[in-house]
């Protein structure tokens, strides 16, 4: 399967979840980092009308999660997060936002991954560290 089919698979299969309410879509993937893009409109804005940091928080974690399933083998595994911490360094009204994961460490029982989110002009709007537990499907 090419890559372009299994994007499409991944944005399919969060539809109806937080991840599509919020209009967050994942653009790229490879080995070592998941890529994707986020709207700055009704649906995350706060009342001021900027950026809500629970919606940055949200494509981190989004991103992190995603990025840590691709690491293990899913039939057998799970990863649930289980710290996230976000620093929010600019403000943003309109566009988008863009976030990109990569790994810290990958280990047998615990992940982290560190979460990159730029506005259009790539200034930093967060960074975010996300800790995933690799736990067994019961």
């Amino acid at each position: 399967m090419n890559k372009k089919n299994i994007l499409k698979k991944i944005n399919y299969k969060v539809e109806n979840t937080m991840v599509s309410t919020l209009g967050i879509e994942i653009t790229d993937f490879g080995d070592q980092y998941i890529s994707g893009k986020m709207p700055v409109d009704q649906r995350t804005i706060q009342p001021f009308g900027l950026l809500h940091g629970g919606a940055s928080a949200a494509f981190a974690e989004t991103l992190g999660s995603m990025g840590a399933g691709s690491q293990i083998d899913l039939v057998k595994y799970s990863v649930v997060g289980i710290e996230l911490n976000s620093s929010h360094l600019k403000s943003v009204k309109e566009g988008w936002v863009y976030g990109k994961a990569t790994p810290v460490k990958i280990g047998k029982h615990i992940q982290v991954w560190e979460i990159h989110i730029t506005d259009e002009s790539k200034k930093p709007v967060c960074i975010s560290r996300l800790t995933l537990a690799v736990v067994d499907k019961r």
